[in-house]
């Protein structure tokens, strides 16, 4: 059952989501060759409690860190370790918070260093996609409508949309209806409607979509070992329109509001 959110639930996760967004936004410029993974969690893990959160995935199903940190071909549930970041890398940054009864989610994929021409055409579009996604999440519309538009994009930039792992509704709890996935035809599912809130969370690949957890029953990857992305916002559609929960300071909350970058 979908849970659509009154606007003071979604002022509540509001609050939710700036934390996971600040957060991330404080982990972006420690993203340096020779960082452990462990230094990140342990950073996101104590500025969540100073800001008076909880930590929305450590012991969630028995995860047991803060923050999901994939690395290169990880395409999510990377566990943090004394692995340390290398010139060349792409990370991606998987996120969450309990604020006052509410859960916030987000995900973001950053290069390390100067990376690949390929490296940084991945990251971009999977950001580029969830904004192709975001265009059809208008009242009427349905749930596959924001599937088919990231497909369409990611697969016209010759990448591929990750199956085994879908967006989400969010709210009271961390996982609720309606699924989200990143892949299928217009035109199905539940319709949009004005209160809905999702995370909505394109994962890509530069080669292959089929993929392999490994045996920590977490850290999912790449069957072919090709480099994936990640990116992830918790939106809601208010009486204004579109509301993008987890915006990066700076960037536009309503609407997508980014603009695409050279591949340099």
């Amino acid at each position: 059952m979908i849970v659509y959110k009154t606007d003071a639930e979604i002022r509540m996760m509001r609050e939710s989501s700036r934390i996971v967004a600040r957060i991330l936004g404080e982990l972006r410029p420690m993203i340096k060759p020779g960082v452990r993974t462990s230094d990140l969690d342990a950073y996101a893990e104590r500025r969540t409690r100073e800001l008076g959160a909880k930590p929305a995935f450590k012991s969630y199903r028995g995860y047991p860190a803060s923050l999901c940190v994939s690395i290169n071909e990880e395409i999510i549930h990377g566990i943090p370790s004394a692995r340390a970041l290398k010139e060349g890398d792409i990370v991606s940054l998987d996120f969450g918070v309990l604020y006052d009864g509410f859960y916030g989610d987000a995900a973001r994929t950053y290069p390390v260093g100067q990376v690949a021409p390929l490296a940084r055409k991945l990251i971009q579009a999977a950001e580029r996609s969830l904004e192709k996604g975001l265009e059809k999440m208008v009242e009427g519309n349905r749930i596959s409508d924001i599937s088919a538009a990231v497909q369409d994009y990611v697969e016209a930039q010759g990448f591929s949309v990750i199956r085994s792992f879908v967006g989400h509704g969010i709210g009271h709890s961390l996982h609720e209806e309606p699924q989200v996935p990143n892949f299928g035809f217009p035109g199905r599912g539940p319709k949009i409607r004005r209160g809905l809130v999702l995370a909505i969370e394109p994962m890509i690949a530069a080669g292959d979509w089929e993929v392999e957890v490994l045996m920590d029953g977490w850290t999912a990857l790449t069957k072919d070992r090709s480099l994936a992305a990640h990116y992830e916002q918790t939106v809601a559609l208010t009486d204004r329109g579109l509301e993008i929960l987890s915006a990066d300071e700076g960037e536009a909350s309503r609407g997508h509001g980014l603009k695409e970058q050279p591949y340099a």
